[in-house]
């Protein structure tokens, strides 16, 4: 369980990665916070997934990829639901900077993270766990 903890987590920095490189990107091309995290979200659910499944959880499944997708993605929108609510609180408190969306996005992981991996361990990955 601790070992799988720490894989988690070291996927959820890097989905962290990717969520504020996109979000940047999305800013850059004028989505504005809200809609540019939506988009960002959901690429770093993607990537997540990808080192999940292939490094956390790593036995073998009898699910398809393409159904493991789509659990994982709907599991991760619990997560994502309070990810999203402590990212758009920090957007709206925090003193605008360059820097607000990086730390916007690193709130939201963090107040997420908790319900993301008990989603992912008890259902989406279970059978490998």
């Amino acid at each position: 369980m601790k070992r799988e903890l720490l894989r988690f987590a070291i996927a959820g920095v890097v989905g962290l990665i990717v969520d504020a490189g996109v979000l940047y990107g999305m800013l850059a091309l004028g989505a504005g916070y809200f809609a540019g995290r939506a988009v960002s979200f959901v690429a770093a659910v993607w990537s997540t997934w990808q080192i999940n499944r292939r490094f956390t959880f790593v036995q073998r499944s009898d699910k398809s990829a393409w159904v493991e997708w789509w659990h994982y993605l709907f599991a991760m929108l619990g997560g994502g639901a309070v990810n999203y609510a402590a990212y758009s609180a920090a957007v709206l408190l925090l003193p605008k900077s360059a820097l607000l969306p990086l730390i916007a996005v690193a709130i939201g992981s963090l107040a997420g993270m908790t319900v993301n991996f008990v989603s992912a361990k008890l259902w989406v990955f279970k059978a490998r766990s």
